[in-house]
């Protein structure tokens, strides 16, 4: 069975429950932070909305306490890649959420999860390893950054990258996922264009799901789950974000 029949209702299968986004779409790199999206900062417009929530997939890490660390690479290979991702809280004038635990995960540069695999989802075995998954706690900005390497792309789905949020208790506040701008002149386009050596992404764009038909990004008409993509092939890409939750 592909992993694109595990989105929003497919998961059953594996005991896992879907969770439904709330909101819909857009076609730039998101810029307002009131809405979820755009360039990041510590300051406050007073005003948000709680970014939509998304299935975890088939693939959520397992043991995330275990896996606290910034930079998530492992032995992975790849256009180098950095996330600065900000949590506000709704709750809280939508100010700054201090001390809230954020993990992320992502496949790498050939579509493979780490954790999983040696079936017809993943046919390549990763069990016994934890690339591309980690902790980190926000601090005083409710920042958190994490170094990684570009995420390739697999049948079905968008370029991506999975957040599960919770609070310093451990209560979980949000799951959600970041999508990557499209469009010829994009990172996702360039880094997917490098045609192997020495980055190692040979497949092209040909058969890629583009956001507006993604099973979990089709919806998302505003653009709060589109992050704001940065860099370049040589510098290597920066992704910035902000997901606001109720706390």
């Amino acid at each position: 069975m592909e992993r694109k029949h595990f989105l929003k209702n497919g998961l059953a299968a594996l005991g896992m429950v879907a969770i439904v986004p709330l909101a819909c779409k857009k076609e730039t790199s998101g810029s307002d932070n009131s809405s979820g999206s755009g360039s990041g900062s510590g300051s406050s417009s007073g005003t948000c909305t709680v970014t939509p929530a998304e299935t975890e997939g088939p693939f959520p890490t397992k043991t995330p306490s275990s896996l606290v660390r910034s930079d998530i690479t492992s032995d992975r290979t790849g256009v180098a890649f950095a996330m600065s991702i900000y949590i506000k809280n709704k709750n809280n004038s939508c100010n700054p959420l201090s001390g809230a635990l954020v993990d992320v995960w992502h496949c790498d540069k050939d579509g493979n999860y780490s954790e999983y695999g040696g079936t017809s989802m993943q046919s390549t075995n990763y069990t016994a390893v934890h690339f591309l998954r980690g902790r980190q706690t926000t601090d005083a900005d409710g920042l958190v950054k994490f170094t990684s390497i570009f995420p390739g792309w697999y049948s079905g789905r968008a370029t991506h990258v999975h957040v599960h949020i919770y609070n310093s208790s451990g209560t979980s506040l949000l799951v959600t996922q970041i999508a990557f701008p499209e469009g010829s002149s994009s990172a996702v386009t360039t880094v997917n264009g490098t045609a192997g050596q020495p980055y190692g992404y040979t497949k092209g764009m040909t058969g890629y799901t583009y956001n507006a038909s993604d099973n979990v990004f089709s919806d998302d008409t505003t653009g709060a789950e589109i992050g704001t993509v940065t860099g370049s092939i040589s510098a290597g890409y920066t992704l910035t974000h902000t997901i606001n939750v109720s706390a």
